[in-house]
């Protein structure tokens, strides 16, 4: 993607106001939005179907850590009615379900063009119009550009020797095939202990004949303790809809869970214990979101906290040698990604798993068998699952995550340095500010839009300013830009706002009352 002019011979209008790149959450959704605006409207997906995240990631396990019931949009009070979640939190397929669902409910499909991978994008300023084009040579026009790519699309391998040369089945989790794997009888790795790689393990270990989980460094885990929503349950949180997202949209995170206003350091130990059993045993993120106010950015507070996890950990595995492996030394409990968990930590009790802690034995090269690891020990497998995550983005500066300078008539969804909390309703409110915004410029005969240099410099240093304080900030984590599979990405930067979701959309709204001030319009 680039701002560079390009030189055409079209003199006429685009064939679109607006093309959409992304059929995930957030391109659907703006799709329908920017649809009821009577613009015409593109939507590129390189997906052989809609879903985002929720196409591409169906690897074993993979599902909510959020309530299904806060996850699902709040737009349209209908939609809300005729959907009913079966879980807690709902694993891949349903979610899956629900995008397919939406789109067909506000007929949007055919404006969705399917298998379609945008292989650059261009700026042509004798025209003010955007031109992309795709891997297939195609070329599509537009007055604006609107991504909804997500914060974390790109996936990564790591960067071992000899990835190609593996002679069995191989596969990153966002990249699952759609026929799945049969794991029965077979040998297994998975890299990687994160979120994505957690919830992997947890369904391979019930079937493989062995488990090898090459675990980078350890994550703090929470148990999610999900559960079946009953048809009674249901109606009841259908009709508490208006509340529950009123709630949420008050919180810091976006989330049911809010932070006690007490602090760690001040409550005496017995209550405090207490409290923190109380959160382990409750469903979803509350012991990370809903904890004290004090432990994630005081080093004592979240110290004792970290504690108390790991005497969980000690807990519920049985080879102590094994559970101190497991737990985390260079990051405090909540300062990185959260993973939740189901029987995690009892996964490692079987006889058919090992953990290979590769801060003691590095991965040395991956091999035609298999993997070989220091000391010229060689692991055989049939089947290598890269747990490896995805490539934030390095060294963002943009407004109000929305736009970036240089970049006229380009809208981001979710972009960086936006307040990426409780996602779908992170994606509700960029995709109305968007709407809004060409809404106005149509209304207004803008065909202009770039955020100023000044609005951009002020954007980045509150960005900043938000950040201070935070444990999170002196751990290496997607969070803060740091990407160890990807050559150059070790230098720590703010990839998100790290304020509160309401003051965050007080600043947006601030800047849709005061007429873009922070923009530069024109129609030109």
């Amino acid at each position: 993607m680039t701002q560079n002019s390009v030189q055409v011979n079209e003199t006429s209008s685009p064939e679109y106001d607006v093309i959409i790149v992304g059929a995930g959450l957030s391109g659907c959704l703006a799709l329908i939005k920017i649809l009821q605006l009577e613009l015409r409207v593109k939507c590129l997906e390189a997906g052989t179907n809609v879903g985002g995240t929720w196409y591409w990631n169906r690897y074993p396990g993979c599902r909510f850590d959020s309530e299904s019931y806060t996850y699902g949009f709040s737009f349209s009070p209908e939609l809300q009615q005729e959907w009913n979640w079966s879980e807690h939190f709902a694993p891949q397929p349903e979610t899956e379900k629900y995008i397919n669902y939406m789109v067909d409910k506000f007929d949007v499909r055919h404006y969705i063009q399917f298998s379609t991978r945008v292989a650059s994008a261009h700026f042509d300023e004798s025209s003010n119009t955007w031109v992309l084009a795709s891997d297939d040579k195609q070329s599509f026009r537009s007055r604006f550009f609107v991504t909804c790519l997500g914060p974390l699309s790109a996936f990564t391998l790591p960067r071992y020797p000899g990835l190609d040369e593996f002679k069995g089945q191989s596969c990153h989790t966002a990249r699952w095939p759609k026929s799945g794997i049969d794991f029965a009888g077979k040998r297994v790795a998975v890299i990687g202990t994160g979120a994505t790689g957690v919830q992997t393990i947890q369904e391979v270990s019930k079937t493989a004949a062995h488990l090898s989980v090459f675990q980078r460094r350890p994550n703090w885990c929470e148990p999610l303790h999900n559960s079946k929503v009953s048809p009674e349950e249901m109606e009841k949180i259908k009709k508490g809809y208006p509340e529950l997202f009123e709630h949420c949209r008050g919180s810091f995170g976006g989330s049911i869970h809010r932070a006690s206003p007490k602090a760690a350091l001040e409550t005496p130990p017995e209550e405090r214990e207490k409290f923190w059993q109380t959160l382990y045993d409750s469903p979803g993120f509350g012991i990370w979101m809903g904890n004290y106010k004090d432990v994630l950015v005081d080093r004592t507070a979240n110290s004792l906290l970290s504690e108390f996890i790991a005497k969980k950990i000690r807990e519920r595995v049985k080879n102590q040698a094994v559970a101190e492996k497991l737990i985390s030394r260079d990051h405090g409990f909540g300062t990185r990604r959260v993973p939740l968990e189901t029987k995690y930590y009892e996964v490692y009790n079987q006889d058919n798993v090992e953990l290979v802690d590769l801060t003691e034995t590095p991965i040395d090269r991956i091999t035609v068998d298999g993997i070989m690891t220091a000391h010229n020990k060689e692991y055989e497998f049939d089947v290598i699952i890269y747990a490896t995550g995805f490539d934030p983005n390095n060294g963002p500066r943009t407004y109000l995550g929305l736009m970036v300078e240089a970049f006229p008539n380009m809208m981001m969804v979710m972009g960086p340095h936006a307040a990426l909390r409780n996602i779908p309703i992170s994606i509700q409110y960029g995709v109305e500010w968007i709407s809004e915004l060409l809404d106005y410029s149509t209304k207004n005969g803008i065909n202009y839009i770039e955020p100023k240099g000044e609005s951009v410099e002020e954007w980045t240093d509150t960005v900043h300013e938000a950040a201070k304080g935070l444990l999170s900030n002196d751990v290496d984590s997607w969070m803060t830009g740091v990407n160890s599979n990807v050559e150059g990405r070790q230098k720590r930067i703010v990839a998100r706002y790290s304020g509160s979701c309401p003051s965050y959309r007080a600043r947006c709204d601030q800047e849709a009352q005061d007429q873009y001030q922070g923009l530069k319009l024109s129609a030109k």
